[in-house]
């Protein structure tokens, strides 16, 4: 097992990622265009609106009407990426979602900016923890949750030619680039696939978004401890990599799932159901409790909301005693 020191790794944010893609697409691809809901200095499309202001859409404080517009923009065969906070993206355009783009099955790519409660100070109304459950049960729905900047930059890639709706998952925080020279091989980031960074033979960690930093921070402080901790990054939550979760399953007998969201319908949920229609193990989850976030500094709600490497390893324990 090789142990990566995460906090050596430099670090960038989730939505700055995003907003360097949707620039570099632009550049290759006069087809893409892109909409914000006036944050797109926050969701940072501004950076593409820079340079190209000709298929920039700032629709204002109307994100109902940013989504009608996407879907008319995909109907017309171009490849609208539209952007605002995940809490309002997916909260208050629900219904044009569902209605305008996923029905009709539109090549439309919303990019949820802000999720989680890593979000901070703004408070649990901005703070979206439900998102990906939202997202998840919609039909023809793809939902993709990147760790780091790096696999942000290849998704937002290979969503360009993927066919129906993709819902995308940014944060705000600057977090790790764990698929870097100093930490893991940057494999080809696939719809529906996922990145295993440590095989175990004690447990599997299964996480998603800033989780998978925490996780193998937790894996590296259990070898220490004589645990031997997988740990596989599932950006791909819908469709989620059965094979892999099912894999590591028969392999560690025992499972924990990690995640910036409630464990209710989200990354949990995904791998509880796997397993439990094909090879069933215990499933620990990780995450928000049935509760909102608040309003406090991102380290402080992340030790409040049980979301630390010492949380991931408590549910290993659990995970493992429940094995045995």
């Amino acid at each position: 097992m090789k142990l990566v020191d995460v906090n050596s790794l430099p670090v960038q944010a989730t939505r700055d990622a995003y907003g360097d893609a949707l620039l570099e697409l632009g550049k290759q691809h006069p087809e893409v265009v892109a909409l914000d809901a006036d944050l797109s200095g926050s969701t940072k499309s501004a950076k593409f609106g820079a340079v190209f202001p000709e298929r920039f859409f700032n629709v204002g404080i109307a994100e109902q009407n940013m989504v009608g517009m996407a879907a008319g923009f995909a109907m017309s065969g171009k490849v609208p990426f539209a952007s605002s906070f995940a809490i309002f993206i997916t909260g208050r355009a629900f219904e044009q979602i569902r209605q305008s783009v996923a029905y009709p099955n539109l090549n439309v790519r919303l990019a949820g900016s802000h999720a989680g409660i890593t979000v901070g100070q703004d408070g649990s109304s901005h703070q979206a923890i439900e998102d990906i459950a939202l997202m998840r049960a919609v039909p023809h729905m793809t939902v993709l949750v990147p760790a780091d900047g790096l696999s942000t930059r290849a998704l937002v890639r290979e969503s360009l030619g993927h066919e129906g709706p993709v819902y995308l998952r940014l944060g705000r925080a600057a977090v790790p680039l764990l698929y870097s020279s100093g930490g893991f091989a940057a494999p080809p980031f696939r719809i529906g696939g996922s990145v295993s960074l440590f095989l175990g033979k004690d447990a599997t960690v299964i996480a998603c978004g800033v989780m998978v930093a925490q996780a193998v921070r937790a894996a590296c402080v259990a070898a220490g401890q004589g645990l031997e901790i997988g740990v596989l990054d599932a950006y791909s939550l819908k469709p989620l990599d059965r094979g892999a979760v099912l894999e590591a399953a028969r392999r560690t007998g025992a499972l924990v799932t990690a995640e910036e969201h409630s464990i209710i319908g989200g990354l949990g949920a995904a791998v509880a159901e796997a397993v439990a229609e094909e090879y069933p193990v215990p499933v620990v989850r990780v995450g928000l409790r049935d509760r909102f976030g608040e309003s406090g500094s991102p380290e402080d709600l992340m030790r409040e909301c049980g979301l630390l490497p010492e949380d991931i390893l408590r549910a290993v324990r659990k995970a493992v005693a429940m094995k045995r």
